[in-house]
């Protein structure tokens, strides 16, 4: 595994997907999924990153895309009734989740991408996919701003990098939310056990819910004996983690400061190490209630209903861009023994 070097495109259960391999790493990606990366594998180290089953169809994953290998949301998590206010406008998204009354995780994840590049050069495996959102989109008669998304995602001895570019197409502020809805197979080590795993979080301060609709209170918390579980390492399966969100901070990593989360499996004291950019100012843990042998550290560059918040945009994370100007955000996975 650890000599095999290519960017190809592949059928997948059907589709037309790529596969790549550099570094002792293997990746599939669908762009006809959002892009997303439904496996990603270190085969040497025996390690399945990513929520995946050889057995699950390609209808069963577009039909929950957000809960099978990497998708990326724009947009992400919940807004207050479908509302969307920027600085010079205001939004109103379908309401997609009747339970809560709110607009959930926007639409990019399930487009059908385009390939803009593929290869396999200088120690590097990559591919990059374009979605170009406009008119022609059925959501643009609720969200009238033209944009460009670019995602990359690149293997090679460093591990998986992802990358997600935003570009402005139109004459109105574009506002900005990213995060990816990360789930992380459990156990990720071959053979492993669920109950040896341990995630450490980098929390600094809990975000408070109201959890009658699952959106910010408008409180901060100092942590307490439950989130501080997260520093030192918590075991997240087994026991229903329903959003814990966290202003993000950095990790010890081998005695070096590190800005993600870490997996740890206690018996065979392989890692999984999740490195998010510094846009990336929050966590929020999520799990499906426990027992569906995945859970999901997702990086977030705003909290939850961010553009809404009556709070200053350095604490939301909230942010905006011009016509023309571009935002474009990375996180890194790799794995350690």
């Amino acid at each position: 595994m650890a000599n095999e070097f290519y960017a190809r495109k592949a059928d997948h259960k059907g589709i037309e997907a790529v596969e790549l391999a550099a570094g002792g790493y293997y990746a599939v990606v669908a762009p006809q999924i959002g892009s997303n990366v439904l496996r990603l594998r270190n085969n040497d180290m025996g390690i399945e990153v990513f929520r995946y089953s050889d057995d699950v169809s390609i209808a069963e994953i577009m039909n929950s895309t957000e809960v099978w290998g990497l998708p990326t949301l724009y947009l992400p998590n919940r807004l207050d009734g479908g509302l969307l206010k920027t600085s010079d406008g205001e939004y109103h998204l379908p309401v997609n989740e009747g339970k809560f009354g709110n607009h959930l995780h926007g639409f990019l994840q399930k487009r059908a991408h385009k390939i803009k590049a593929l290869a396999a050069e200088d120690g590097k495996a990559y591919v990059t996919t374009e979605y170009v959102y406009d008119e022609n989109d059925f959501f643009y008669t609720c969200f009238p701003i033209k944009f460009t998304a670019e995602i990359t995602i690149e293997l090679s001895e460093k591990g998986m990098k992802h990358t997600i570019s935003l570009t402005n197409n139109s004459d109105k502020m574009m506002p900005i939310s990213i995060a990816t809805h990360t789930t992380i197979n459990a156990p990720f080590v071959d053979g492993g056990k669920p109950e040896n795993i341990r995630l450490q979080v980098p929390a600094v301060k809990k975000i408070n819910f109201n959890k009658r609709r699952w959106l910010p209170d408008g409180t901060v918390s100092e942590l307490n004996k439950y989130d501080k579980e997260y520093i030192k390492g918590k075991v997240p399966v087994l026991k229903n983690i329903c959003n814990d969100m966290y202003f993000g901070g950095t990790l010890k990593l081998d005695g070096e400061d590190f800005h993600g989360c870490v997996m740890t499996d206690t018996e065979s004291g392989k890692r999984l190490c999740y490195e998010a950019e510094d846009k990336y100012k929050f966590w929020i843990v999520w799990n499906d209630k426990g027992f569906k042998n995945y859970f999901c550290p997702e990086p977030m560059t705003a909290q939850v209903n961010a553009p809404n918040l009556d709070i200053p945009r350095e604490e939301s994370g909230y942010a905006e861009i011009a016509p023309n100007e571009n935002y474009t955000v990375s996180q890194r996975f790799f794995t350690k023994a």
